[in-house]
Formats: C-alpha cells, sequence, structure tokens
C-alpha cells in the first residue's frame, strides 16, 4: 500500500548531501509509517513514555512491517527522562535483546523523548539508523529536526549529545489534538522564533492568525509548522554543526536555559524560552538598536498565545552561574542571540555584564 499523497500537506527536504532526508507533514500520517519511514531493517526499537504510548504506540507498531522485530522501551516523562542513568537503561534494552548494526531507533514522543533517542541512535553500535516521530508541537517544529541529540548532565542541560542526523521526520498535527493548552504554547514559543530571527513576514503571520493558532486550526497549523520547519531545514543546510548563522535558533535560550535549570518544577522549556526572548528584545531596547514598537509586538504575540515575558525571580549569582556554563560560551565570555529587528538577529558576546542583569531585572516579576 502506498501512502495517501492526500495525507500529506507539505514535504520538506532537509539538504546535506548524501545524508539529506524528508520532513513529511500531515493528518492522519501515523498508520502510513511503512511507506514514509524509508529502509526500515528487520530490528526497530521504539523510545517513547508511558502518556505518548497510551495515546499513538498500538498505532505505530500496527503500521510497521511484520516482519520487524519490535521492542519498546519507555523513559519517564519530563526533562529528567533525558538523564546518564535511563541512557543506560536504553542500551541495555538494546543489548539485552541482541539487536545489532543493522536496527533502527523510532523516537516517538516529544524533545525529551527525541533527544534521547538520537542520542542512543548516534553512540549505539557507533550509530544506527534513527527517524523522528514527534507528538508535541515544539518537538514538531524544533527539537525533530536538525539533527541536535543530547542527554542532560547534573552539571547542565544538554550537555552530553552529538549531531546525528535522522532518515525521515513524519509530523502528524492531528497529535496535537490530545496536547494540554501549557504544552502546546510551549511549541508557539519555537514558531514565534523562527519569525523574530528570520522571516519577518511569517512574524507578522503569526500576529494576523492568532485566534486560529490558538484554536488549533488544521490549515494555520500545517502552514505555521511547514514554515518554521522550512526555515530550520535552510539554516541547517547552511549550517549544520553551529558554527554560524544555526546559533541564531538559540534566539532566548540561554536566559530560558538559566530559568530551566533554577525552576524546573515549575517551568516548562518554551516558557523559558518566551521569557528568555523577552529579556533579549529588552536588552536590545536598552542598547538602543530595537524599536520600543518592535519589543511592544514580540511580548504581545507571546503573551497572546498565553507565554510568560517576564522572568522569575532569581538571584544575580544564580543567573550568571547558569548562563556561564551555557553552551554558547567562548573563552568565558558570554554569547547570546539578540535581535535587532523583527525577521533578523545577530550573536553577540557580550563583556559588560551589568547591562545584561539590567535587563534581566527589568523584566524579573515579583511574584516569582
Amino acid at each position: 500500500m502506498q501512502a495517501n499523497p492526500e495525507a500529506i500537506s507539505h514535504r520538506i527536504q532537509v539538504g546535506l548531501a548524501e545524508r539529506s532526508y524528508p520532513i513529511f507533514i500531515g493528518q492522519q500520517l501515523l498508520p502510513q509509517l511503512a511507506d514514509l519511514l524509508p529502509r526500515l531493517p528487520q530490528q526497530v526499537s521504539i523510545i517513547t513514555n508511558a502518556l505518548v504510548a497510551s495515546h499513538y504506540l498500538a498505532t505505530v507498531r500496527d503500521a510497521l512491517p511484520a516482519s520487524c522485530k519490535v521492542i519498546v522501551h519507555e523513559i519517564p516523562d519530563g526533562e529528567h527522562g533525558k538523564s546518564l542513568e535511563n541512557y543506560g537503561l536504553v542500551m541495555d534494552t538494546l543489548i539485552n535483546a541482541s539487536f545489532n548494526r543493522d536496527c533502527a531507533v523510532i523516537a516517538l514522543g516529544g524533545g525529551v523523548v527525541g533527544d534521547l533517542a538520537g542520542f542512543v541512535a548516534a553512540t549505539f553500535q557507533r550509530g544506527v539508523a534513527f527517524y523522528q516521530i514527534p507528538t508535541t508541537l515544539l518537538a514538531q517544529v524544533d527539537s525533530s529536526v536538525g539533527g541536535k541529540t543530547a542527554i542532560n548532565h547534573p552539571g547542565g542541560k544538554n550537555l552530553v549529545g552529538a549531531f546525528y542526523q535522522p532518515q525521515a521526520v513524519v509530523i502528524s498535527h492531528d497529535c496535537l489534538l490530545t496536547l494540554s493548552d501549557r504544552d502546546y504554547a510551549c511549541g508557539l514559543a519555537e514558531i514565534v522564533k523562527y519569525g523574530i530571527v528570520y522571516d519577518a513576514e511569517f512574524f507578522a503571520w503569526l500576529e494576523q492568525q492568532q485566534q486560529a493558532l490558538n484554536a488549533r486550526d488544521p490549515q494555520a497549523l500545517a502552514y505555521a509548522i511547514a514554515r518554521s520547519c522550512e526555515i530550520k531545514a535552510e539554516i541547517v543546510a547552511a549550517d549544520e554543526h553551529e558554527h554560524g548563522v544555526r546559533a541564531l535558533l538559540n534566539l532566548g535560550h540561554t536566559f530560558g536555559h538559566a530559568i530551566e535549570a533554577e525552576c524546573y518544577a515549575s517551568w516548562r522549556h518554551g516558557e523559558a524560552v518566551a521569557a528568555g526572548t523577552a529579556i533579549a528584545a529588552h536588552f536590545m531596547l536598552q542598547q538602543g538598536e530595537l524599536s520600543s514598537a518592535e519589543v511592544d509586538r514580540i511580548c504581545h504575540l507571546l503573551s497572546a498565545f498565553g507565554l510568560p515575558t517576564q522572568a522569575p525571580k532569581l538571584s544575580e549569582s544564580q543567573w550568571q552561574a547558569r548562563m556561564q556554563r551555557d553552551k554558547k560560551v567562548q573563552a568565558g565570555r558570554i554569547r547570546l542571540v539578540l535581535p535587532t529587528r523583527i525577521g533578523h538577529a545577530e550573536v553577540r558576546t557580550v563583556t559588560d555584564w551589568q547591562p545584561v542583569w539590567a535587563a534581566i531585572s527589568a523584566l524579573t516579576s515579583t511574584s516569582s
């Protein structure tokens, strides 16, 4: 049976020479996986978590060829699922099942599942086939595309990882109907990011489509996901290993990772990135390099999607310690992604901490 072309609304190619791969975007794509996932081997490991498995695991298993030996490993939900311990447990599962180099790892879930599964695929037997089936909006528009894989270390987020591209990404946006409003909003934060750093017209479209996107309108969602993936595919093709333009996709992340690390129990990734984006915009306002009108547009759009634009109350030492551990730090100096206008951003090295602290302080919630 061939995949139903009417179910696929967009097909995007990530151009990386012999490692290029397709992104399929549409509705009800999970039952068609056997046709969408190229070169499936006979041994398949699905890495997921219990919540995602309750919704989609049976459909995915039924869609795979009957000849496949399938094993499933569920990791805990939440950021702590990306631990060294859970990485080791997945490796134990593969080894105990006698999986070999001719196997495949399928990530079925959100960003945590995808990051850990990708690192497993990159390191098991020195690298095996890897496929992404993201089920959260944040993973669909960001972490499933581009080949960043990682696990967390007690010293910081994503400190152990590798660049390892999947062979295909299947984005079935009907999966988003089971997301909580909060998790859905976290994905919208990453979509807004693409407009700020790369595409002013897309940002304006998002402003016009606020109600449709908040209502999870299928057509609006399909376009928002597709445009986000197109932008990321263009950037990854130009700078796979983040030596240049790809770093722009970290807008808000240096601030956001600090918030996540200090407030893990109460803040999600997308929320922290949204607050971090607002801080970055405010920093540029203070520098006289971003207009108050554009800062207002950025913060208004984030707020319209139910996202925070103020940071939690943390001490100056907490901010400094966390930001100094960021992967973008070079020679002890913090590097920030900063918007110069909507549709354009730059990576800059910051040598003076006080303006950074002033921007953080200006956008710190007194109730946190």
